[in-house]
């Protein structure tokens, strides 16, 4: 019976095979063998005793696993005791020197791995999504807006510009995130490493090494969870950014507005009881979603307090917020890339909502003229004035303008005409564009 959303709707295949149960069954035996591997290289245990403890792992099942836990109540020592099982005589080489951390945690940073892995080249597709979408609408001159309300103009490009530097610098943080957590040990009962007797910074080493894993420098029974709490605080990170997308993404698409639009299927439907509703269900989707990774945030930070050298209340809580923030943060990074490689643009409602004051958002463009004639300030209350009158009126900018005696000294007609021409005043944004553009195209993460 399936239960939660994640079964059954929300979630990659890929990522939810990582965090299935099978799988991580099958990270726990690949540290449990690492392990044996460094210890009988070292000559703590028999070669014969590595070599059987590997060939069982391949075939121990979640099955026989679940049965041993039911009977013992203790998860990690059911998988040991799978391995035992199979080996007889060797049986006491399994685990040898280690507590159920030290393979828990290290198969953990496994599982971190190659889910970093799979969001680092999502976020790069991601990225190059909004960088190609930056290049193509660099000169879509558009109407800006702050505080809900129509400002000078901006352009396409510099929105996608802004939001592909936000993503990049995510990746960033990915690779310096992963150099915490992705790391590994075998410290014993408390993080002494006594169990493992004087080789153990060897074993600890050679083990890891095998794994592909960096050792951490210092722990206790646990690695200390901040490295942690900074993986599940970036997803919540890289979810928020996407919140405050696709949050704009629906704003433009309200029917008022009407600049840009999700992909909308053929046969698609909008509403149960109105067939004209197109409605930006994934965007909603991917605002929604990201308010659950982020809600993961307070409880990543609490399991960094655990009793002295640890306690299990971390345990149960990561069992959930572990899978569940990766899951879904690679489910709307994903849903991201379809939504943004499948924007349409609605170029009559952008020209329409540009000139929808009648010039006034060029307010500012005929100030900064003016001011080099009469200063700044005397520029700014002549043109307020002249704006709230043409506000009362429904005039134009450049009627209205065109009253003021003082403005009319300086200023003709056909120059009005020109500064309240949207196009004329978006500044540097299309070089602004190019620039990142041409930054992010180099990147290496690009390859």
């Amino acid at each position: 019976m399936s239960v939660h959303p994640i079964e059954f709707r929300y979630g990659t295949y890929e990522m939810k095979a990582i965090w299935s149960q099978e799988r991580k069954l099958r990270y726990l035996l690949r540290v449990e063998v690492a392990l044996s591997k460094a210890e009988a290289e070292l000559g703590v245990i028999p070669k014969e005793a590595a070599d059987q403890i590997e060939e069982a792992a391949g075939e121990i099942t979640l099955t026989r696993v679940t049965e041993i836990e039911e009977e013992i109540h203790h998860d990690m020592m059911a998988v040991v005791e799978a391995i035992a099982e199979k080996i007889h005589a060797e049986a006491d080489y399994v685990h040898y020197g280690a507590t159920s951390n030290d393979i828990i945690d290290t198969a953990l940073a496994l599982q971190l791995h190659d889910s970093c892995k799979i969001l680092k080249s999502k976020l790069i597709r991601l990225r190059n999504v909004l960088i190609n979408l930056a290049d193509e609408n660099k000169e879509r001159v558009c109407a800006a807006r702050t505080h809900g309300q129509i400002a000078v103009p901006t352009t396409y490009g510099l929105r996608f510009a802004v939001w592909a530097m936000e993503i990049h610098r995510h990746l960033q943080r990915l690779s310096e995130t992963r150099s915490r957590i992705e790391v590994g040990q075998m410290t014993g009962a408390v993080g002494t490493q006594a169990a493992f007797g004087k080789q153990a910074f060897e074993i600890q080493a050679r083990t890891l090494k095998l794994l592909g894993l960096q050792s951490v420098e210092v722990s206790t029974q646990v690695i200390q969870r901040d490295r942690h709490a900074e993986y599940v605080m970036l997803l919540a990170n890289i979810a928020t950014s996407l919140e405050k997308i696709f949050t704009e993404i629906r704003t433009l698409q309200r029917s008022e507005i009407a600049e840009v639009s999700e992909g909308f299927g053929k046969a698609q439907v909008g509403s149960s009881t109105m067939p004209h509703k197109r409605n930006p269900i994934k965007s909603e989707q991917i605002c929604g979603l990201a308010r659950v990774v982020r809600s993961f945030v307070m409880p990543a930070l609490e399991n960094n307090t655990l009793w002295d050298e640890r306690d299990l209340t971390n345990s149960s809580c990561e069992r959930i917020i572990f899978p569940e923030a990766t899951i879904l943060s690679d489910h709307i990074v994903t849903l991201s890339i379809n939504v943004l490689g499948n924007l349409t643009f609605n170029e009559q409602n952008i020209r329409r909502n540009l000139n929808l004051m009648k010039g006034l958002n060029m307010s500012e463009a005929v100030m900064m003229h003016l001011a080099k004639k009469i200063g700044r300030q005397h520029a700014h209350e002549i043109i307020r004035s002249a704006a709230m009158n043409a506000y009362e009126s429904g005039d134009a900018i450049s009627e209205a303008l065109l009253k003021e005696p003082l403005l009319a000294e300086h200023l003709t007609k056909e120059q009005l005409e020109w500064m309240v021409r949207p196009e004329n005043y978006v500044g540097t944004a299309p070089q602004q564009v190019e620039r990142v553009v041409t930054l992010l195209r180099q990147d290496e993460c690009l390859e």
